[in-house]
């Protein structure tokens, strides 16, 4: 069994959803996938222990999650940088991380979406369909921000990201 970018996408729009109800289905088309895709995913993150059954439910293991994502994510599914392009944007320079930081001068990372609104340099999001999903969903696309300062961000958007995305998954695991 191993890990794909997928899970962790579905596994964040869990944490977006909160302990609302969701069904494969729903998750499906809220994340442009299959409900195969979805199921798929979610039995891996459950094999990974990334997710648990709780009263007939899936849910994050939010100790595990968090120990993945602040840990190894970075180690395991490392983002691709190109040249410039129109997209969304991402690390630093998209919510809820933009103008916390200094400004290099440099074009902001964005992952490639020929809808996007900003020009700047190509990142690679963590699933092909993220950016059309965190469009539609302004709680998952931080979630997906903060990952991936972490997975492509300097020392400090880094550990920013890691005490924010700490605090969310704390957040939930509260409610």
């Amino acid at each position: 069994m191993v890990l794909k970018p997928q899970d962790v996408l579905i596994l964040m729009k869990l944490v977006s959803v909160g302990k609302g109800e969701w069904s494969y289905n729903s998750l499906a088309v809220s994340l442009c996938m299959s409900p195969s895709e979805v199921h798929a995913a979610l039995k891996r993150a459950l094999a990974a222990r990334l997710a648990v059954r709780a009263a007939e439910r899936l849910v994050p293991n939010i100790s595990n999650l968090k120990e993945f994502l602040l840990r190894g994510l970075k180690y395991v599914f490392i983002p691709e940088r190109g040249g410039m392009t129109r997209g969304m944007p991402t690390m630093y320079a998209g919510p809820p991380l933009v103008g916390k930081l200094l400004s290099t001068g440099e074009p902001p990372p964005v992952w490639p979406d020929p809808e996007g609104e900003v020009r700047g340099q190509s990142f690679s999001p963590l699933y092909k369909s993220a950016p059309k999903a965190a469009r539609n969903d302004v709680g998952l696309y931080e979630l997906l921000v903060l990952i991936d300062a972490i997975r492509g961000g300097n020392a400090r958007e880094g550990r920013m990201a890691a005490e924010e995305l700490r605090q969310r998954l704390d957040d939930y695991a509260n409610t």
